[in-house]
């Protein structure tokens, strides 16, 4: 896979990039990750241009957001069912729900980079969820602008050893998409503690 990404960039350069992107908003198996990282090296190494190469990396991730959301605003429930046949992809759908239903926009932007892997499902769920196009685009395409400017620039800064940086940023993205989720539970369970219970009894004066 790696051999085979290496020499789409070098053939196709960003225009090999932007599919790649494109095609992992969609929940196809492509590593778009590395493959921002490698051309980040290419284009330290003189390869690629960075300008160019972080354009195409964006505007694929947007493009893909975009077309999971139609599909989804389109399609609805039986498309969604149909595409989240399996226990993981079932799994990842029902957590991208879960995030959307409380977090709304924030959601959409966290799963662009913290919680990449259910990116495409959010996207389809906000789709079929009605969420406002113009919220899902505007959180997207924050969200977007991280995650490219952060794989792309690491392969820019690590060029040499693109697997290290590879294992550090993984590493930094689940230590704090764990910190996140442990000070989310936090504030809800602070939020339960305080809310009055219905059954309390009121004391006559």
């Amino acid at each position: 896979m790696t051999d085979w990404l290496l020499d789409s960039l070098t053939d196709y350069g960003t225009a090999a990039l932007f599919a790649i992107t494109f095609a992992s908003c969609l929940a196809l198996p492509v590593p778009a990750s590395f493959a921002m990282l490698a051309a980040g090296a290419f284009a330290a190494s003189g390869d690629l241009a960075l300008l160019a190469a972080l354009l195409a990396a964006f505007l694929g991730a947007v493009a893909g957001d975009q077309t999971g959301f139609a599909l989804g605003r389109i399609g609805g429930p039986v498309l969604i069912a149909r595409l989240s046949r399996g226990p993981r992809r079932r799994a990842a759908l029902d957590r991208a729900r879960a995030m959307l239903l409380h977090h709304g926009g924030k959601a959409i932007f966290l799963t662009r980079w913290l919680f990449s892997p259910v990116g495409p499902w959010a996207n389809l769920a906000a789709g079929a969820g009605g969420m406002a196009w113009v919220r899902f685009t505007l959180a997207g395409i924050l969200g977007e602008a991280v995650w490219v400017g952060l794989y792309t620039g690491a392969g820019w800064v690590f060029a040499g050893n693109l697997m290290a940086a590879y294992d550090l940023i993984g590493s930094t993205l689940g230590l704090i998409g764990a910190l996140a989720a442990a000070i989310l539970l936090g504030l809800w369970l602070n939020a339960l503690r305080r809310r009055p219970s219905s059954g309390t009894l009121s004391h006559p004066r």
